[in-house]
């Protein structure tokens, strides 16, 4: 019997976003407006780009001064020789796109366009990118603050958010739309409800609840193993042991103010954050625990951990890839324990979707689970 979650063909752009309107949660409807939210990104930057190929000023990755440039892969590159490039991945992004949207591309070409889809988001949000986005995400807090207070001392808001930062952003975010239409495409053409993955045959072995926890607590623990190496090099540095650097630039950092303890803060804060990584396999996370006191007893809902721990462990990859590429043997102690932050990422990942997978009801598109 055919099944109309499954079944249903892609809308087109006007229809997905009446949907949005009328059902008000946009999030709930991602199958639907992330493919042409591709399209349009992957049209707007292949555009940018063939303009910047043609000679155009404000190439993202180009080279200039230190203070306002990124660490991306690309940068510094030449425009002409790069943006081509760069302007037909963007094309073929559009054809890709499109043939997800016309439902197309689900008998033989299927590999090749979910394959194109995969490559498209892993190199937008993981190759592509560098630190920016982690560091942007630590201090969020602050920067919310210094949108509305200015930023102290002589620097302002613009010699944080830069160009070439703001576009690392504009990349990563395709990356997403990129990641999330594939996922709904790969869904659709196998049968499967794009909402939640099931098919008529029913979950997965992996997804069975016993199964998922104790996976789920082995990519835990992995994730708690790769903070390790960060944690202990920046508290060394503040009890004075040159952990990984030489004792000249421990004296830089000693001679510079509040140096030390901003590496300690983010220490700490990595420490605490692989504290509450155990929610995602512990009772504590599903409900609310004594020490909560305003929500104890109550049901923790699932996206208070889900969200913010997919976006931290996004970000931690392409910091934790830059890492690979900037590490020094004489002062590996830098750049050399973020190298593991790919790890974390990738087991903060796996131990999210495992979470997901255990605390997740019937599905509101399917009626399966």
């Amino acid at each position: 019997m055919a099944n109309p979650a499954t079944d249903r063909k892609p809308r087109d752009t006007a229809e997905a976003a009446a949907d949005v309107v009328r059902h008000g949660r946009w999030w709930s409807r991602w199958p639907d407006w992330s493919a042409p939210l591709a399209v349009v990104w992957s049209a707007l930057y292949g555009a940018a780009m063939l303009y910047w190929a043609l000679g155009g000023e404000g190439y993202p990755f180009q080279r200039v001064h230190e203070d306002r440039s990124s660490g991306s892969l690309l940068e510094p590159s030449r425009a002409d020789v790069v943006a081509p490039v760069l302007a037909l991945f963007c094309a073929a992004a559009v054809v890709v796109g499109v043939t997800m949207l016309r439902g197309r591309g689900t008998g033989g070409g299927r590999g090749r366009v979910v394959a194109f889809g995969w490559t498209a988001a892993c190199v937008l949000m993981f190759l592509i990118p560098d630190y920016s986005l982690l560091g942007l995400l630590v201090f969020s807090p602050v920067l919310l603050v210094f949108a509305f207070t200015g930023v102290p001392g002589p620097q302002e808001l613009g010699d944080i958010l830069y160009w070439h930062r703001i576009n690392i952003i504009f990349v990563f975010v395709g990356g997403l739309l990129w990641a999330a239409a594939t996922l709904a495409h790969q869904r659709r053409s196998a049968g499967l409800c794009v909402r939640c993955g099931r098919g008529p045959h029913g979950a997965a072995a992996w997804t069975r609840p016993d199964r998922a926890l104790r996976w789920g607590r082995v990519a835990v623990y992995t994730a708690v193993l790769s903070t390790l190496p960060y944690d202990i090099t920046r508290i060394a540095w503040y009890f004075g042991w040159p952990l990984g650097i030489s004792d000249a630039f421990l004296k830089d950092m000693q001679d510079t103010p509040h140096m030390l303890e901003m590496g300690l803060a983010l220490g700490v804060a990595s420490t605490l954050g692989s504290l509450l990584m155990h929610g995602l396999v512990c009772r504590w996370g599903e409900v609310w625990p004594r020490w909560v006191w305003f929500k104890k007893g109550r049901p923790v809902h699932p996206a208070t951990a889900i969200v913010p721990a997919s976006v931290v462990a996004v970000v931690l990859i392409p910091a934790g890839l830059m890492a690979v590429r900037g590490v020094e043997a004489d002062s590996w102690g830098t750049m050399g324990p973020a190298i593991f932050w790919v790890v974390w990422g990738v087991a903060l990942g796996a131990a999210t979707l495992l979470y997901y997978v255990r605390r997740r009801g019937s599905c509101g598109e399917c009626g399966r689970g």
